[in-house]
């Protein structure tokens, strides 16, 4: 994206800003996170300040969201306009003046009624473009600026110039809320669990026939939850179940036996285990970003908090406790030992990013700090716990599913104690690393698992798995693979035809 002559209007750079701006096919990225995180709703308006070609506005108006953007270089005679959400999409790397710089942000931080998304180029890119030092940025064969952050010097750059706490979204891309009360909704809703399985209704009964849809809807409330829901908290569903029932406390009990109270109470009492793991580490890794007030809770967490702690004391305790632990290595390395789930090693706990809402709350927290500091890392397919140090990495296998020795693609890690984010690329590597025992990753009911399970049974009867030293890597496995007349066709061991 390209930006230039802002609000003010009153410097004029010498460096081509708008030749910055990329003909894009597809939404940027901060616009597509956005959307995925319910940050842009349907009927939020939009503001692209620093639009570029335009490219994010017109595919936002194309699926029919109030879009607009300015840019000084391709749209300069836009109206500058508030809106809902405003997109600061790769413009502060473009800008050379540092105090220039600040000015952009807080224009556009002016102009956001509800959200500000703030992305910039994180530092590793820096790595593949080459250039000359000027300034804190190089000026790049294009005659362009770019400044690079570090992740934690970005949000700490925000956080500055606004006075406000920015939200990680993920690598380079940050959110800054109006609204406390709508920072920790969209906060506790990145760690909640999502709702098991409904099970199916064990008897007839006509008044849950006549009206399943919202009675299942009450029940994934219930699972999700561990409690039963406010009347306004069922969203369309609540003008059906109220018609037909006196309350829904009523319409639970016609839920509760028509599943079995057995198994209703049941999955209750594990769901309310559940939400109470979701709520710890929700509060615990509150504390980073400054713990609300209880008036300061968003009115379903407020009541999460009541049904299943008594009160938001009790809850901030066990948190910290919690909390605590995180920095006990000690502890760290006992979590990951006892862990049921995951592939262990001397050095790591590594698990599937599938099983992360089931594991040992201290994990999910330790998980949780490091993602404070990351963001999400959507491509992820691993995550990687540290057992002897306070580090956390995200591993990308693209290839998870379909190849049977995926290689590793990206490499995050977050350190800790540093505060540091560590980007490696392995894609261009002719010898990248590559994953064996596939099934040791991924949880049970997994698709595929027992195809991964079968596969390595194969390979350890041929012998192929006994040198851990050297079949890590792409060109050691295809070596031990030729040494024993083997071949893979899928996720099948075959003999190698005669030379």
């Amino acid at each position: 994206m390209s930006v230039g002559g802002l609000a003010a209007k009153s410097n004029v750079s010498t460096i081509p800003r708008h030749l910055t701006a990329i003909a894009r096919t597809d939404l940027s990225k901060p616009m597509s996170l956005a959307i995925a995180d319910g940050v842009v709703v349907r009927n939020s308006s939009v503001f692209d300040y620093g639009c570029g070609r335009g490219g994010d506005v017109q595919r936002l108006t194309a699926m029919g969201y109030t879009a607009h953007g300015w840019d000084p270089g391709h749209h300069p005679d836009v109206e500058i306009r508030p809106a809902d959400i405003v997109n600061l999409g790769y413009v502060v790397n473009v800008i050379e003046d540092p105090a220039e710089r600040v000015q952009a942000l807080r224009s556009a931080w002016g102009l956001a009624r509800e959200v500000l998304i703030v992305a910039a180029r994180p530092d590793w890119e820096a790595r593949t473009l080459p250039g000359r030092r000027h300034g804190d940025g190089i000026i790049t064969s294009k005659g362009t600026f770019q400044k690079f952050f570090t992740q934690e010097e970005l949000r700490a750059w925000i956080d500055g110039a606004l006075g406000v706490r920015s939200v990680a979204a993920a690598p380079g891309v940050f959110y800054v809320f109006r609204d406390g009360i709508r920072a920790q909704s969209f906060f506790a809703s990145r760690i909640r669990q999502r709702p098991v399985a409904v099970r199916r209704p064990k008897v007839s009964e006509v008044l849950y026939d006549a009206h399943r849809n919202a009675m299942d809807g009450l029940a994934v409330f219930v699972t999700g939850r561990g409690r039963l829901p406010e009347a306004w908290e069922l969203g369309s569903n609540v003008e059906c179940l109220l018609d037909a029932f006196s309350s829904v406390k009523q319409a639970a009990a016609v839920l509760r036996r028509v599943v079995g109270e057995r198994d209703w109470d049941n999955d209750l009492a594990a769901a309310r285990d559940r939400a109470a793991q979701d709520l710890l580490v929700y509060l615990a890794l509150a504390a980073f970003a400054g713990r609300p007030k209880a008036s300061g809770l968003p009115p379903d967490v407020a009541l999460d908090v009541k049904a299943l702690f008594g009160s938001y004391k009790a809850a901030c305790e066990q948190a910290d406790m919690l909390l605590r632990q995180v920095a006990d290595q000690k502890a760290i390395n006992t979590a990951c030992t006892r862990s049921p789930i995951g592939k262990l090693t001397p050095e790591a706990l590594y698990v599937h990013v599938s099983v992360l809402g089931s594991l040992d709350p201290l994990l999910r927290v330790y998980e949780g700090c490091a993602r404070a500091l990351t963001g999400a890392v959507s491509e992820a397919t691993l995550i990687k716990f540290a057992r002897t140090a306070g580090k956390v990495s995200y591993l990308a296998y693209p290839a998870f599913d379909r190849d049977p020795h995926p290689a590793l693609w990206v490499s995050l890690r977050a350190d800790l104690p540093r505060l540091n984010v560590k980007h490696r690329d392995f894609s261009a590597s002719a010898n990248p690393p590559i994953l064996h025992r596939k099934e040791t990753f991924v949880p049970e009911g997994y698709p595929g698992r027992e195809k991964f399970a079968r596969l390595t049974r194969q390979e350890e009867r041929a012998g192929l798995l006994e040198e851990n030293s050297t079949i890590g890597t792409r060109d050691g496995w295809q070596r031990r693979l030729n040494e024993l007349g083997y071949r893979l066709s899928g996720h099948r061991l075959l003999r190698a035809a005669p030379r």
